[in-house]
């Protein structure tokens, strides 16, 4: 079997009150997602949002619908945004194929029949992250490199927080429904993400960990702003994080992560913002 999923349902905000270090994990945290071989799918009930991570060694993948999707193909009423963290790989849609190289993107419009990923070379295979969230309209396929991307820097190595934040698939750059993706790198010597910390209802959001060095570690912070929890976070893992859930973190190295999000607002200023010094 090359694909398997999971279904998770919705958190409500009091109930994740209550939880602990092992509960949290269960509902928030995605770990084994860059599996050899496998299509690795974790399908939330926020925004009915697909995380995903396609690792194709010794064979080519193919992504098909799985049964809560009740679709004919996977992209029959959803969009697809992919980004390559490991070698070069190629996505193959429907006949036309698209080489992506390592933090290279390819947005993939409702419609499309036949999404298939494959490695150029099995030694150093291509490890692709992906998003997906209902779509409601046709876009064209389109790839997106980091020359491409809409590129803001942020922060100050004095608040250990310098970072380049890459627009990948947002409406800036790229035509979608709702699914917007990109990619923050931190600056040697920074550590902290997405601070300040900041809600947004109108929409969800994941990210995904990686380039974090062996033996190192990110802790991730969600929750409400007044009564926050966090979770620890290896390489190459993923956390959902609620529209009622702040979303930040802290390494013990820099890193660089992906950050997915969908609902109904495409502005991605949209954020109700939470200092510092109002956390709790």
């Amino acid at each position: 079997m090359t694909t398997i999923f999971e279904e998770r349902p919705a958190t409500h905000p009091l109930d994740a009150k209550s939880y602990d270090t092992a509960r949290l994990r269960k509902e928030f945290l995605i770990r084994n997602l860059m599996t050899e071989d496998q299509i690795s799918l974790i399908y939330s009930h926020y925004d009915r949002f697909i995380v995903g991570g396609v690792v194709p060694q010794n064979m080519k993948l193919a992504l098909v619908p799985f049964e809560p999707l009740k679709a004919e193909y996977f992209c029959e009423r959803r969009e697809l945004g992919i980004i390559n963290v490991g070698g070069n790989g190629t996505v193959e849609i429907d006949g036309t194929i698209y080489t992506l190289g390592f933090k290279e993107a390819l947005y993939v419009g409702r419609g499309s029949k036949s999404v298939v990923f494959s490695s150029e070379n099995p030694a150093i295979t291509a490890r692709f992250y992906i998003n997906s969230a209902p779509a409601h309209k046709e876009y064209p396929v389109k790839k997106v490199t980091l020359k491409n991307a809409e590129v803001v820097e942020l922060g100050a190595m004095e608040q250990s927080n310098a970072r380049r934040i890459n627009k990948l698939l947002v409406n800036s750059v790229v035509q979608t429904c709702q699914l917007q993706m990109g990619m923050t790198e931190l600056k040697p010597g920074s550590v902290w993400n997405t601070m300040p910390a900041h809600t947004h209802s109108r929409r969800m959001e994941a990210y995904f960990y990686f380039q974090v060095p062996q033996g190192q570690s990110v802790c991730h912070f969600m929750g409400d702003p007044e009564e926050t929890r966090h979770i620890w976070i290896q390489n190459e893992e993923a956390v959902l994080s609620p529209p009622w859930s702040i979303h930040s973190a802290a390494g013990t190295s820099n890193y660089t992560f992906i950050w997915g999000m969908a609902g109904e607002n495409l502005n991605y200023g949209d954020m109700d913002m939470v200092s510092a010094d109002k956390l709790r």
